[in-house]
């Protein structure tokens, strides 16, 4: 077994510990568009109700949602919709911010110990917002080009054809130029999420790829004459 082989593989396994030796993932795989009732505020707490139909029988009090890329805990379930607290925090560092009642949000649930892996590694933990720039049509091609502004100390953890978390969605990037990320939607993700509800300006929810930053940390120490580079590493899929 070479090196940098080994190194990604000790990578892998010390991402899916946690100081509590449990963690939340998501996948990125929306699986509902909910929308939402309300925002009430009480002192610097904001209390979210999200309509939604598919996933609501799943939910319960003290669950984690992924609400367009933020984990939530559900603290109150009503007939057609749940609720989730919003601290400060959360509400001026995320994209919810610019939430008001009938917005569009993208709803995930935690991934099951036996279920089927289909993006890639999704904590909830937004890194930063970008800008929409554009969505807009390929000519003659039934996709799109998603256009974004990132901010600038996160582009080091993003590569073309690597994956990246907007809105909660996985998505892979097509190319970046500065702090400019193009990633290209199908038809599909398009219906099914709330790119089309965005405008251009609008704030969107990144969350970089995890596995990115425990090479960056577990890198610092390492020995100039190592092969194993970050770009290299998440251009591999690591």
């Amino acid at each position: 077994m070479n090196r940098d082989y080994r190194d990604s593989i000790l990578i892998c396994v010390y991402l899916l510990k946690s100081d509590r030796g449990e963690v939340n993932v998501f996948t990125g795989i929306i699986e509902e568009v909910g929308k939402v009732e309300a925002i009430n505020v009480a002192g610097e707490k904001r209390r979210l109700t999200i309509a939604c139909s598919k996933l609501l029988p799943e939910i319960k009090v003290g669950n984690s949602v992924s609400v367009s890329g933020v984990c939530l805990t559900a603290v109150e379930i009503g007939k057609n919709s749940f609720a989730a607290d919003l601290a400060h925090e959360t509400w001026v560092r995320t994209s919810l911010s610019r939430l008001r009642p009938g917005a569009l949000v993208n709803l995930e649930l935690p991934m099951r110990a036996n279920g089927r892996f289909d993006g890639h590694i999704v904590q909830g933990h937004v890194d930063g917002t970008g800008t929409v720039i554009s969505l807009a049509p390929i000519p003659e091609w039934i996709d799109y080009v998603l256009a974004i502004n990132v901010p600038s100390e996160l582009t080091r953890y993003i590569v073309a054809k690597g994956s990246l978390s907007i809105e909660g969605i996985s998505l892979t990037v097509a190319a970046i130029e500065g702090t400019e990320v193009r990633v290209a939607i199908i038809p599909h993700t398009a219906e099914v999420t709330n790119l089309k509800s965005l405008d251009p300006g609008d704030p969107v929810n990144l969350e970089v790829d995890v596995i990115a930053k425990y090479v960056e940390k577990m890198m610092g120490g390492q020995k100039a004459e190592s092969s194993i580079t970050l770009e290299k590493l998440v251009r591999a899929g690591f």
